[in-house]
Order: C-alpha cells, then structure tokens, then sequence
C-alpha cells in the first residue's frame, strides 16, 4: 500500500514539468481594439483670434426720474415692460403740488387785482394832470405804483406756471420708445428730484460691452475682422464693428472699456444676454483642434494620430498656436487628412490598436 503511494506521487512528480511546460505554451487573448473618438486634420487659413466675453446692452440707455420729489403711490410697469413715448410709468402723491398750485393762482388772482386798481389809479390821475390840478411827481408815483404792480402780476404768473409744472412733473412719462431694462424704486418710496428710478433702452441698435486689457489695444483698433456670437446661439455668427473705445484705463481693472456694435442684430438678439467678441488678426495655414486632442509628454506637447491601415496610433509631437474658445489651433506637425484622436488621448499607449469613432455635424456618430 504504501509502496503504491510512492509509486503514485513519484510520476504526478515526474508528470509536473512536463504540465507546466504546456501552460507556459498557451498564447495570451490579444488584447480588445479600443473604440476611440476621432477628428481628420483639415489645415486651412485661420485667423489669429482673441476673445472677450461682455454683455449685449442697447447703444441708447437713459436714466428716468422724477422733476420732483415725493412719494411713490403708483408704479405701472415693471423689468422688460414695451413702452411707448408719452406712457406714465410712475407717479408722485400729487397732495403738495395742487396745493402749491392752487396758492400759486390765488396769488395770480391778487396781483390782478392790485394792477387793475393801479391802472385805474394811474388813469384818474392822468385827467387830473391834464386839468392843472396836480403836480407830475404826483402822477409819476402812481406811475411807478402800476409799473411795480404789472411786474408782480407777471411774476405770479410765471410762478403760477413753475407750481402748475410740478404738479405735472407727479407723473413721469416715457420720452422715447423702448424696454424698461432696470426698476430702482417701490411704491412706497420717497424719492429725491433727479433720483434714476427706470432705465430705458432703444432695442433698435445692440451693441456688446467688453473689457479690453492694455496690451490689447492696438489689436481692438486695427482688428481685420469682429464677430460677435452668443451663448444662447453658438451657431449663430454676427458681423461687429467698434463703435467706441474708452481714451483712459479703469483705475481698479485696468482695462478698456469697449462697445461693438451688431451689424443687422436678429431677432433673437435680447438685451443682457451673454456674448463672446471674436477679434481677428494676420492669418496663417493652420488647423484647428479640441483641448482635448492634445496629450503632453514630458514637458511637450503632441496628438495622437491613428494610422489609416494598421489602425495603430503614435504620439506625434506639434507645435501649438493660439488657444481659442473653440479649440487651440496646430502651427505645425500635423497635415491635412490626418486621423487625430480626440477624446481619451491619456489612457493610449504607442502601437495600441483602435478603432476610429467620427464625430458627425449633427452630433451622431458613424464608424469609420
């Protein structure tokens, strides 16, 4: 029994090289092709751009207040409210101006009645005159008396004007078309004459408000061409054209205020909306690419470009230009029709196999 145990454990010993040597035979499953997501190079002029976010604003903005100061009982429109010239858009308690103005004619009706007597006075004492029976200093004093009463009656009249003018000015009224774009009182409040209680904007004309750093003057003022392009409509390019650059720095920002006007504005176009202002300079032969297209190695930068065949990709350095908003442009290092790998570049490694992914205008994908 035990012999035949020995006998048993001698071959598994003498049978165990022979069994992992087949295990060491077995070839490795090849490892999966990589799905990756692709561009094709097109090189092409592009311009040198740079881009400033601002704010679409109207080219005339004014300030609304009162003429007068007083308590807010009414307010009729609100942000956004379309108003037409000659709207009330607020009004004033009106209590102190009919007073005022009321006082104001009673003082009217006074003075008439002094310069009616005056005159009759002036008349009587010009028969007497003419008669013999007065001197002419005399006449002369009741000639002053109603020149001085003509004149008090005219002031009274002007101030009866002025008080009959602020009881008018309780109720602002809107002096041009336009959109209510800012609200800075309540009912309830009391404001001081002059005090910006709406802002009104001409929507005709939009222009983009940006900040331009110093170094970037000269750019602004000798730019070959200025887009405009919406957040709300990337796809959507504007024409602009520089309508007026600050002539000094801000103290805090050190920048230069800028407005672009838009050339023939849709539609779609809304006040305060976000907007970038693409200004272009000198262009050069050039291709586009998204950030994440580029892999850096080491302190350098390159792409990852997949051989049409083999289907292998290799770390090609490039030289890069200018980083934009829609992707950083490749001076040199890449040619047209090359296949770029534009999504994941981190995780490939030299000679990987994968599988080229285009992205499509519309969005969807297609195998290459």
């Amino acid at each position: 029994m035990i012999l035949t145990r020995l006998a048993s454990m001698a071959v598994l010993a003498l049978m165990l090289p022979v069994l992992l040597a087949d295990c060491g035979k077995r070839e490795e499953a090849p490892d999966p092709v990589r799905p990756v997501l692709c561009q094709k190079v097109i090189v092409s002029t592009l311009l040198d751009q740079t881009a400033y976010s601002g704010e679409v604003r109207a080219r005339h903005e004014t300030d609304l207040g009162f003429r007068t100061s007083g308590k807010v009982i009414a307010r009729l429109v609100e942000v956004g409210s379309e108003v037409k010239k000659g709207a009330v858009l607020a009004k004033l308690d009106p209590s102190d101006a009919v007073l005022s103005a009321q006082a104001a004619r009673a003082d009217v009706a006074a003075a008439v009645t002094d310069s009616t007597y005056a005159r009759s006075e002036l008349t009587r004492y010009k028969e007497l005159l003419d008669k013999g029976f007065i001197g002419q200093s005399v006449y002369e004093s009741k000639l002053n008396a109603f020149n001085s009463a003509d004149a008090k009656l005219n002031s009274k009249r002007a101030q009866a004007e002025v008080s009959g003018n602020q009881s008018a000015y309780t109720s602002l009224i809107a002096d041009q078309d336009g959109v209510i774009t800012a609200v800075n009182a309540e009912v309830g409040q009391v404001v001081a004459t002059g005090q910006a209680v709406f802002r009104l904007a001409r929507p005709e004309e939009k222009e983009v408000v940006i900040n331009a750093a110093e170094t970037r003057v000269n750019d602004l003022q000798n730019a070959q061409q200025i887009l405009v392009r919406l957040w709300a409509q990337p796809d959507k390019i504007y024409q602009g054209k520089l309508r007026e650059l600050a002539p000094n720095a801000d103290a805090v920002t050190r920048t230069f205020a800028a407005r672009v006007t838009i050339v023939d504005p849709t539609p779609g176009v809304k006040l305060g909306m976000t907007a970038n202002v693409l200004i272009g300079g000198a262009g050069r032969e050039a291709a586009l690419l998204p950030l994440t297209a580029v892999y850096t190695n080491n302190g350098k930068p390159g792409v990852w470009i997949v051989h049409p065949q083999s289907g292998k990709v290799n770390l090609l350095p490039v030289e890069l230009g200018q980083y934009r908003e829609d992707g950083v442009t490749i001076l040199n290092g890449v040619k047209n029709g090359d296949i770029v790998v534009i999504a994941g570049v981190q995780k490939l490694v030299p000679g990987q196999v994968v599988r080229p992914i285009f992205s499509t205008p519309a969005g969807g994908e297609r195998k290459s």
